[in-house]
């Protein structure tokens, strides 16, 4: 039985904790209108448009006993659905029927926008009929109480980053006989396959978080495949048509690369991009959902990870996006079948007064998934 006051700080919001929270949101409407007004790009009707979401929501609240209520009810049937009407055109998923409704699983996936991910395959579960997870995300993002309600109440578990080497060892420890119990106790949980989003698009997943898996167990005695079935992980890839951060990821990456591999965030740095994910055209998004890893014993996080990355590649869905860059880099039209409707001129004007190296990287970032995914299937 998971021992919750162990791990309150990092925990999602219990039953108390959560009407406390909606009680804190309903005080002060004005933030949610904040919110709504970061999220609502600007036409005529846009102040009717906030309005109605932010209505839509506190209507719901005194319905909210729990965080996965405020999941299902707001979350999923009014966030969610107004993210994919503004930003979303085509939102579609597969793999879900090899998921078992009555198990847990932990889904370690890849990363590339902030908030969506994790989000969207929630909505993908819920719009399945299978039980929604919680979610780790770093502490950095919690700027002040509101957008903490918001992360606790859609089931957050928070990572804390910014330690000393000793602390954070043992804060890692912690984290994973959480991560774990919580999975085995019945809930599942997402996980990033690496700290921090991918910005040059190629998805690979870091061996340290499958070791991090198993440092609880290690210590009553149980083995590392033990606890990799126990943990019944299933790899989930998330795919954009259109990344809306795509420009800036590229500028940091290569200020990061120019800096020896330092780069500082400004302070609201992670909320502009959070809100630019939010808003900003995707058009159409996939979900994707592997196998569970249950099929045989793995015995080093090595092997592992590289399965992981092995089903993400192969069922990533590659958009016409992906394919053209893949071409244009390539100086051919080899696969111009997959993106014969495709406005390419349209596609690349948005980089046109971009200084060449950042161009190159954006386009390298979207022809990535297609070279994983040919490298992939060539070892199948």
């Amino acid at each position: 039985m998971l021992d919750r006051d162990k791990y309150d700080d990092i925990a999602p919001y219990n039953q108390k904790e959560s009407e406390e929270a909606c009680q804190r949101i309903k005080e002060h409407p004005e933030f949610l209108y904040a919110f709504a007004a970061a999220m609502f790009p600007e036409t005529d009707d846009v102040h009717e448009k906030r309005k109605a979401f932010v209505l839509g929501a506190l209507s719901r609240l005194d319905d909210v006993h729990s965080y996965d209520d405020f999941q299902r009810m707001i979350t999923c049937d009014v966030f969610l659905k107004t993210v994919l009407d503004i930003s979303v055109p085509r939102f579609s998923f597969s793999g879900q029927e090899a998921l078992d409704p009555g198990q847990s699983y932990l889904f370690i996936s890849n990363h590339r926008d902030i908030i969506l991910d994790c989000a969207l395959t929630d909505y993908a579960l819920y719009l399945n009929g299978l039980p929604i997870c919680e979610m780790a995300i770093g502490d950095n993002l919690l700027s002040n109480q509101f957008i903490l309600d918001l992360f606790k109440l859609n089931g957050a578990i928070i990572v804390h980053r910014d330690l000393p080497v000793r602390a954070k060892y043992n804060e890692t420890i912690r984290f994973s006989e959480y991560l774990v119990d919580r999975v085995m106790s019945g809930k599942s949980v997402w996980l990033a396959q690496k700290s921090g989003r991918s910005k040059d698009g190629l998805d690979v997943t870091h061996p340290s978080i499958i070791k991090m898996l198993h440092l609880s167990k290690k210590k009553e005695g149980v083995g590392f495949s033990q606890v990799i079935r126990d943990c019944r992980i299933v790899p989930v890839a998330v795919s954009y048509e259109h990344d809306p951060n795509d420009i800036s990821k590229a500028r940091e990456e290569i200020l990061t690369k120019r800096n020896g591999g330092h780069y500082e965030k400004s302070k609201h740095e992670d909320m502009f991009s959070m809100v630019r994910g939010l808003r900003e055209y995707k058009g159409g998004v996939h979900i994707a959902f592997g196998t569970p890893l249950t099929d045989r014993d793995y015995m080093t996080p090595d092997e592992v990870a590289t399965e992981i990355d092995r089903q993400i590649h192969s069922c990533y869905h590659l958009y016409p996006t992906n394919w053209y860059c893949y071409d244009y880099l390539n100086g051919n039209r080899d696969n111009s079948d997959k993106y014969k409707d495709f406005d390419a001129d349209r596609f690349m004007l948005r980089y046109e007064i971009l200084a060449p190296e950042v161009k190159t990287f954006i386009l390298e970032s979207y022809a990535n998934p297609v070279r994983s995914q040919l490298a992939a299937l060539a070892r199948a």
